[in-house]
């Protein structure tokens, strides 16, 4: 498996597509925050627009994405998962989201407890916490703020692709490291980190 790379690709290398393209129609396009249920509604309607997935670039060795116009000022990707690429743990801090896969199949891992949000390097996690969902083509999932979790294509030969949103865009990305039951802390990026 490559090391994990960011949730958030480090780079756009390529444009936008514009905010009416096909499957976006119905996105919320005012200054309004959406709600959750809109963040799926977008990445369902992006993951239908046949176009838009074959104009992403997939590279055999590491993640590929393209930054879109998100409903309501939120912050969207597209993003190819080569063979046993993913995520590690990290969290969203206060913005919510929703993803869904296009194609091949994304593994989910999370946690079903709330972190201190900050003040912390290590924690101890109780029995029971955590959960896991294998998210084929056409299956999404909606999370709330602080969510923890990471993201994997555990397929040896298939790439996988996915649409993201997240509101508000990302304030701030924690990144974690396990070793059984312990959750460390590693690493805070922030947008200059990414862009």
């Amino acid at each position: 498996m490559s090391s994990p790379r960011s949730a958030v690709p480090t780079a756009a290398a390529v444009p936008s597509p514009s905010p009416s393209a096909p499957g976006t129609e119905g996105s919320t396009t005012s200054s309004a925050a959406p709600t959750v249920a809109e963040l799926m509604d977008f990445v369902r309607g992006a993951a239908r627009d046949e176009a838009l997935i074959a104009s992403l670039p997939l590279d055999p060795e590491g993640r590929t994405w393209i930054r879109l116009d998100g409903p309501g000022g939120s912050e969207a990707w597209l993003i190819g998962w080569p063979p046993g690429t993913g995520t590690g743990w990290h969290d969203h801090a206060d913005s919510f989201g929703a993803f869904t896969t296009v194609a091949g199949a994304l593994q989910e891992h999370s946690l079903a407890v709330r972190l201190p949000t900050d003040g912390w390097k290590t924690l101890e996690l109780t029995d029971g916490v955590d959960r896991s969902r294998n998210l084929a083509a056409g299956q999404g999932r909606a999370f709330g703020q602080n969510h923890v979790h990471e993201v994997l294509n555990e397929s040896e030969v298939a790439h996988a692709v996915s649409v993201h949103a997240y509101y508000p865009p990302l304030p701030r990305i924690r990144r974690f490291s396990r070793t059984g039951a312990v959750l460390r802390l590693e690493q805070t990026e922030s947008p200059e980190d990414w862009q």
